[in-house]
């Protein structure tokens, strides 16, 4: 069977052409190859842009706003109607377990789309009296413009969860997007393309191109001047260069980057909880969560007991076929990046850290053999200025460290350039509350962790990004405000 390949699609077509770039997509439950991708040039990039231009200009600018959330319904129907095809191309680019991409990812993608379709339509524009001197009165209307052209560059970790997050919004705001996926996921989004293809939605709204992020097609569509606004998720440091590209024409950004987030658990905790909740949250996605947790604090008096109940509860996941009803964890995204992680594995060996499980790649079977797995891993002992405990690893990791008193705990928890996420276990109310209003990070989970409404912001501090989408935040960054002001 001949190869899959992966082409650009812009102005409502696919576009292949013989001379441009190859690269390979691989499975990484087992490295074989299942897709080559066209890496999009200079030109494929502008004619994207272009094609974008005019739909804004044109149909985007003429729809109204039933109109919009009818597209949106339109997508949402399309992906629910190719269900498991959604499914397996996002097991096969990501090799996580069948189960969660099912329950969770195409669910929540449809989810998107249906709630910015129900959030437009039930959306009402600010109106203001000012009374005058002379007793005349103007009415103050608040209305809302789009920037045009979105260009929208996509992490690997949650691929169409986060591509529709950010195309959602924006669609619905009147937008045209340019979509980048990750060149290690590009499967999902490209089928995307497919059944936007098929409903007919009016020509050049929806664009993708592919490619890397440096020197190749992120680069190039970062920096390009037709493009109004750019939304990013991924690492601090390509955030760092998009926002530079940005700056050039003055452009809005939404960057959502990096964590190196913490939890708390109190004495008063529910241990139980706890345990099961850091659990997912250190190694759900095998740890490539961007809100995961990779340090926790623990009052000190449950320290040993939680060490021992989060290393039993890593010892009983159960890596395998991502097929398989029974596999509870998957690989990492690729043999690279689990080369990375193996690298600050040994990094915290030489740092002096107690390693209670994992460490290492676990030997698998057959067909698995060749993928990108990594073991659960658990440390304790290092110092808190430590490598691991500073920089983010996102891999299936996590380090524990007691601490006395409540005061400790918020300072160890804050003690990070980034600020995207914390999360504390405490069956003493008064205590909970008092400590999430102190922590540094844009969201606080207590007694819960990965809750995420779609209605409600989202977005770090620090090194971890600026900007919030969701629900109305996602309104107010896809579009810009405008104030009519008439004299009655």
């Amino acid at each position: 069977m001949a190869t899959p390949v992966i082409s650009a699609f812009l102005d409502g077509r696919h576009v292949s052409r013989p001379e441009l770039r190859r690269f390979e997509k691989r499975d990484p439950a087992t490295d074989a190859l299942i897709a080559e991708v066209e890496e999009s040039d200079t030109a494929l990039v502008d004619e994207a842009v272009q094609a974008a231009l005019r739909a804004a200009r044109g149909v985007a600018a003429a729809a109204s706003a039933d109109q919009r959330a009818d597209w949106l319904l339109k997508i949402a129907g399309a992906i629910r109607r190719r269900f498991d095809a959604f499914v397996d191309a996002e097991v096969r680019d990501t090799g996580k377990p069948l189960s969660m991409v099912r329950s969770v990812e195409i669910p929540r993608a449809i989810a998107t789309f249906e709630t910015f379709a129900e959030l437009l339509r039930t959306h009402r524009d600010d109106v203001v009296v000012t009374a005058l001197p002379e007793g005349r009165r103007a009415v103050n209307m608040t209305t809302r413009l789009p920037h045009g052209v979105v260009a929208i560059i996509c992490p690997w970790n949650f691929p169409l969860v986060l591509a529709v997050w950010k195309i959602a919004p924006a669609l619905a705001c009147g937008n045209a997007v340019v979509v980048k996926p990750s060149e290690e996921t590009p499967s999902s989004v490209a089928l995307l393309a497919r059944v936007i293809e098929e409903i007919e939605l009016p020509k050049g709204l929806f664009n993708v191109v592919y490619g890397f992020g440096q020197d190749s097609a992120g680069a190039l569509l970062a920096a390009h001047p037709g493009v109004n606004a750019l939304t990013f998720t991924g690492e601090t440091r390509t955030g760092e260069a998009i926002m530079a590209a940005a700056a050039r024409g003055v452009r809005p950004v939404s960057l959502e980057l990096g964590g190196k987030n913490a939890a708390i658990v109190f004495g008063s905790a529910d241990l139980d909880a706890a345990i099961e909740g850091s659990a997912r949250s250190a190694f759900l996605n095998s740890g490539q969560v961007c809100f995961g947790t990779e340090r926790l604090y623990v009052h000190r008096p449950l320290f040993e007991r939680f060490v021992d109940g989060l290393s039993a509860r890593a010892a009983a996941l159960r890596m395998g076929d991502p097929l398989d009803p029974g596999t509870t964890m998957g690989p990492l995204i690729s043999r690279r990046h689990r080369d990375k992680v193996l690298r600050a594995c040994a990094v915290a060996r030489d740092e002096g850290a107690t390693v209670h499980t994992g460490g290492q790649a676990p030997a698998m079977a057959g067909r698995l053999a060749e993928g990108a797995w990594m073991a659960p891993t658990i440390w304790t002992g290092l110092d808190e200025s430590s490598t691991i405990v500073r920089h983010e690893v996102f891999g299936p990791c996590c380090h524990i460290a007691p601490f006395d008193d409540e005061e400790e705990a918020v300072h160890l928890a804050n003690d990070s350039e980034y600020g995207l996420a914390a999360a504390l276990w405490s069956r003493d109310h008064a205590q909970a509350l008092r400590v999430s209003a102190r922590l540094r990070a844009g969201v606080v989970w207590v007694n819960a962790w990965g809750i995420r409404d779609l209605r409600t912001p989202f977005g770090g501090l620090g090194r971890s990004g600026i900007g919030r989408e969701g629900g109305p935040a996602s309104l107010d960054f896809y579009s810009q405000q405008r104030n009519v002001c008439s004299l009655v």
